[in-house]
């Protein structure tokens, strides 16, 4: 008799014991008999809406197939602060950020260990370009870089220590300055571009933690022009706000990144599912989401049937153009670089 007890509180305590480790240190098996999963995403500020109406599709496509009731659990944030939201514990299954640096901070902090570019389109799951939003009529008649340093326009724009989105403006001034000394002298000027972006800067009137912050700005009726992604234009203009897109000769290509956090996804043992999401982002029906919400979508055959939404540039560059995002990281915003120059006015 007290051996069968004993046999008993054996297994009810070796129960207890995979019980928990199943929740605090599962294996990505220990998730499949489960009737709800939670997934976390840590995505960039701007993404945020496109993504609620895209995590339904993905619950229904993922019931159908497993069973399973998919929980989303979201925190959105300026790219920067959130990559290092993400580094500093919290544990995002999935990182969509606004920029290619974001997410090299957190595999430089151990927590993604694949190949993130391996993926399809590289690890981009949409892309856009740096336009100015201005006010009905275009009053300031805001037409290109040149316009933003005149005298009396106030201009938004965030703060690329915390926004990822500021850092693709930033470079698309930064470039244009570059563009446009080529387009003089046959060679790039890194002292021309770096004039252009303090002249910028001198009207800058306010610089928000955030892209979506900043456009929050802009819609109280501050600034004469943003600095901003098209799609957040598009989707604004869409909606009913006063407002135009004006494209620059000179701008930047906008690449945005996702990936699965290896470190993560293991722990909670939810990578099978984290995965299937990612890949659910390239999917049609994902894309059309971007693309309707003005995102300039990567998959080919749904970017052909949105084609005549965009305006080609004349002057598109990508950030190859500047040196690649290691050259940027450093030179543009690095202690001391050109950002932090321009902001002490040296």
């Amino acid at each position: 008799m007290i051996t069968t007890i004993t046999l008993l509180l054996a297994l009810v305590l070796s129960g207890c014991s995979s019980s928990s480790k199943s929740s605090t240190n599962q294996g990505s098996d220990n998730q499949k008999n489960k009737k709800t999963v939670t997934l976390t995403i840590g995505g960039y500020s701007t993404i945020k809406d496109e993504f609620e109406a895209i995590f339904p599709l993905f619950q229904k496509e993922w019931k159908k197939k497993t069973g399973q009731t998919v929980v989303f659990k979201e925190s959105y944030q300026g790219s920067g602060s959130q990559a290092l939201n993400i580094t500093n514990g919290f544990e995002a299954d999935i990182a969509a950020l606004s920029l290619e640096g974001d997410i090299d901070k957190i595999v430089k902090a151990g927590l993604i260990t694949h190949n993130w570019k391996s993926a399809p389109h590289g690890g981009i799951i949409t892309k856009s370009i740096v336009a100015f939003g201005v006010r009905n009529g275009n009053p300031k008649k805001i037409h290109d870089w040149a316009d933003l340093t005149k005298k009396g326009v106030q201009v938004l724009l965030p703060d690329p220590k915390t926004s990822g989105g500021a850092r693709w403006d930033v470079n698309a001034i930064y470039g244009a300055g570059l563009k446009s000394s080529e387009e003089k002298t046959g060679k790039k000027d890194p002292e021309q571009a770096k004039k252009l972006l303090s002249k910028v800067y001198k009207n800058v009137k306010s610089l928000d933690k955030s892209g979506e912050e900043s456009m929050s700005t802009f819609d109280k009726g501050n600034g004469d022009v943003i600095i901003t992604y098209e799609n957040e234009l598009i989707d604004r203009i869409k909606s009913g706000k006063n407002y135009e897109e004006v494209i620059p000769k000179y701008t930047t290509s906008i690449e945005n990144p996702a990936a699965v956090v290896d470190k993560y996804v293991d722990k909670h043992g939810t990578r099978k599912v984290a995965e299937a999401f990612l890949k659910f982002l390239w999917s049609p029906q994902a894309q059309k989401i971007f693309a309707e919400s003005g995102f300039r979508p990567v998959d080919s055959q749904i970017a052909k049937k949105y084609a005549d939404k965009y305006t080609q540039p004349a002057g598109l560059f990508t950030t190859s153009y500047l040196g690649g995002w290691n050259k940027v990281g450093t030179k543009l915003y690095g202690d001391g670089g050109i950002w932090d120059q321009v902001v002490a006015g040296n």
